[in-house]
């Protein structure tokens, strides 16, 4: 599966695993990466030191390429990236945020840029200033999202932009990867379901709450602030929803999300954690290691493509 991706990250496979805080740590990062991906180590809030302890952990694991992604509104975020740039990761990707400050930083230290988006007009702009390629995520995914669809957006953008696009947000089988190539992607972003891989550190509840979960155990929670995520629904976001209803404040509401995140992901806490996943969640039935998530993927991939549609058998 030779794309302008691979060709880019020097990977087998135009597989990214999602930077997502909490999850994407050192095991897992290394795991997609030896299955022919791209694994990602999240900083999330992480000093730039724990982020280089990470590389170097991670670098003990693999010699296959991988990425770093940092939260430009991490207060620790211009850390992060110089030490992206020391490290000389092979890439970044990039969310909350413009990394327009740090390009020339990276690119010096060749570094691939590959920003995640939420629109046409933020996905012309990182062309503009030296992206070598964009992550179009939906708001089928899960975490930080923005309004409009994969299916909707990926399209748009794939027509905006000469550099390659990278579908995300609704890719949980080969059927959604094959969506997304159709659609101008070269290639995907998998989150949800690497959360879920034997290498992932993610407490067994938090990975089982995925595992059981319907089509309608999503939802979406902060939409009044300009802050909406996407996570599973329970006894939190029940409440959380409830208080955004009632016109509570932002800082109210921060009170029923601060630390949890790190208490479903470390602690197994599904009562009260936030247990970020995307709606693909319902379609993840099945245990698997990163490199049999990978292969699987591929291998639906490229039947689905080279063996027509499904109404015309």
């Amino acid at each position: 599966m030779r794309t302008r991706v691979t060709e880019l990250l020097g990977i087998r496979y135009p597989i990214l695993q999602g930077g997502m805080a909490w999850v994407a740590e050192h095991h897992l990062a290394a795991a997609v990466s030896e299955a022919g991906g791209l694994g990602i180590l999240a900083a999330g809030n992480s000093t730039g030191e724990a982020v280089r302890q990470e590389i170097h952990r991670l670098r003990e694991k693999t010699d296959r390429p991988f990425g770093v992604n940092i939260m430009l509104l991490s207060r620790y975020a211009g850390e992060v990236a110089q030490v992206a740039a020391e490290e000389r990761v092979p890439a970044v990707t990039t969310g909350a945020g413009n990394p327009e400050p740090y390009m020339k930083l990276w690119k010096e230290a060749g570094v691939k840029v590959i920003p995640v988006v939420a629109s046409v007009a933020l996905a012309r702009r990182m062309e503009r200033c030296g992206a070598d390629a964009v992550v179009a995520e939906g708001c089928e995914a899960g975490g930080h999202i923005g309004e409009l669809t994969t299916m909707a957006l990926l399209p748009q953008v794939a027509d905006a932009v000469e550099i390659p696009v990278i579908g995300a947000g609704g890719v949980g089988d080969g059927r959604g990867m094959a969506a997304m190539f159709l659609l101008g992607a070269e290639g995907v972003q998998v989150g949800t379901r690497f959360v879920t891989a034997r290498e992932s550190q993610v407490h067994e509840n938090y990975k089982n709450r995925i595992l059981e979960s319907k089509d309608i155990d999503s939802v979406v929670i902060g939409r009044s602030h300009g802050h909406p995520i996407r996570m599973l629904r329970n006894p939190n976001t029940r409440e959380y929803l409830r208080r955004e209803k009632d016109g509570a404040s932002f800082e109210e509401l921060e009170t029923l999300t601060l630390g949890a995140l790190r208490r479903a992901v470390q602690d197994g806490d599904v009562q009260t954690g936030s247990l970020m996943a995307g709606q693909i969640a319902g379609l993840l039935h099945k245990r698997q290691s990163c490199r049999e998530i990978v292969e699987e993927l591929v291998q639906e991939t490229e039947a689905l493509l080279a063996g027509g549609m499904p109404w015309e058998k």
